[in-house]
């Protein structure tokens, strides 16, 4: 895919065709990571390893004594207060 470098702003910017964006399993919003290889602009998925979380884990983590409180946030504001 050929396409032109063009500015938005005060930034440059690379407008990716739909295909490219389906075959790299991108959405909008999603990060991506940029890097130069050798000269070469390299731009890819950022992808984090997901963990499965685990209830009982969790769970497992919070201290013997942990006792929750109400915390105070101040007077309500707004529609919250009906």
């Amino acid at each position: 895919m050929v396409t032109k470098v063009q500015k938005w702003g005060n930034s440059l910017g690379v407008r990716l065709a739909r295909q490219v964006v389906v075959d790299a399993r991108l959405a909008v919003g999603d990060t991506v990571d940029v890097a130069v290889q050798d000269g070469v602009i390299v731009v890819a998925p950022a992808r984090r390893p997901r963990r499965r979380v685990n209830l009982r884990n969790l769970i497992r983590r919070i201290p013997a004594g942990y006792r929750p409180q109400e915390v105070g946030w101040g007077k309500a504001v707004g529609k919250e207060a009906l």
